[in-house]
C-alpha cells in the first residue's frame, strides 16, 4: 500500500536466538524483546540464561531458556521442538553461535578446524533446517545469520574462521533462494570487531586497538547493540523485500 510506512515492530513475534547467554546473542535477545518479541534463548548451558530470562520478563515479554549446545544435533532439534511447543510457533531465528580459536594457517590443529566447522557451519545449517521446516509449513519466517567482516576480508591468523563466515554468507544466499517461495527471508549480519567479553582482553592492548581503529572509518570499536539493531531491522516487516543479503556492520572497514 502506498501509505504503509515501514514498521520495525516485532510485537507478537517469537524469536529464537542461539548462543544467547552473552555478547552479541544477549544483545540481540534484549533488542528483539525491546521491539516487542517473545524470546526463546538457545543456551549451551540452560542455567546460564536465568538472569537474562528474568530481564526479558521484566520488560513485559515472555522468555524461555533452552538447552541448545550447537555441537549437538539432538539438542538443536530438541530445543526447536520445545520452543515450538511452548510458544506455538517460531517467527524469527537468529543464528548467533560462533567460535574463533586463532592460529596461522600452517599451525591450525585438526581439532580447531573441526570445532569451528561444527559450530559455525554445521550448527547454523541444522538450526536453520529445523526451524525452516516449521516456517515452510506456516509459509512465513525470518532467519538472520551472524556472519562477520571476516567473511569478506582476510584476517591474518584466522583462516578457518574467515572460511566459515564466507560460507555463512553463501549459505544465506542459497537458503534465501530455496525458501523465498515460502515467504521466508534469509539474511546475514557481518560485524567488525565488537567489544564483548570475548574481545575485551585483546582490545585492552593499546597497540592492538590502534591497529583495529586504523581500519575502521568511523574511528571506534562497535558495541553489541550496534549489531543487534541490524538484526532487529532484518527481522522486522521493514525488511520484507530484503533476502539473500549480507549487511556489513563494520564501521566502514571493508569500504577502504
Amino acid at each position: 500500500m502506498a501509505n504503509a510506512y515501514p514498521s520495525f515492530d516485532l510485537g507478537g513475534q517469537v524469536v529464537l536466538v542461539t548462543a544467547a547467554a552473552r555478547g552479541l546473542g544477549r544483545a540481540c535477545a534484549l533488542a528483539c524483546a525491546n521491539a516487542g518479541a517473545d524470546i526463546a534463548l538457545g543456551l549451551r548451558k540452560k542455567e546460564s540464561g536465568k538472569a537474562l530470562a528474568e530481564e526479558i520478563a521484566a520488560m513485559g515479554r515472555r522468555a524461555l531458556a533452552l538447552q541448545m549446545d550447537m555441537e549437538s544435533l539432538d539438542e538443536i532439534r530438541g530445543a526447536v521442538a520445545e520452543a515450538q511447543a511452548h510458544f506455538g510457533r517460531i517467527d524469527v531465528l537468529v543464528n548467533n553461535a560462533g567460535v574463533s580459536p586463532e592460529s596461522p594457517a600452517k599451525d591450525v590443529p585438526e581439532a580447531d578446524f573441526d570445532y569451528m566447522v561444527r559450530v559455525n557451519l554445521k550448527g547454523t545449517f541444522f538450526a536453520s533446517q529445523a526451524v525452516g521446516r516449521l516456517m515452510i509449513e506456516r509459509r512465513y519466517g525470518r532467519i538472520v545469520n551472524m556472519s562477520s567482516q571476516a567473511g569478506v576480508i582476510a584476517l591474518p591468523g584466522e583462516p578457518i574462521y574467515c572460511m566459515t563466515k564466507a560460507a555463512i554468507n553463501h549459505l544465506t544466499r542459497c537458503l534465501a533462494v530455496e525458501w523465498g517461495p515460502y515467504n521466508i527471508n534469509v539474511n546475514a549480519v557481518a560485524p567488525t570487531f565488537i567489544e564483548t567479553d570475548g574481545t575485551r582482553a585483546a582490545l585492552s592492548s593499546p597497540n592492538f586497538e590502534r591497529d583495529i581503529l586504523a581500519n575502521i572509518a568511523l574511528g571506534r570499536v562497535g558495541q553489541p547493540m550496534d549489531v543487534a539493531g541490524a538484526v532487529v531491522f532484518l527481522a522486522s516487516p521493514a525488511a520484507a523485500m530484503i533476502t539473500g543479503a549480507t549487511l556489513l556492520v563494520d564501521g566502514g572497514w571493508s569500504a577502504k
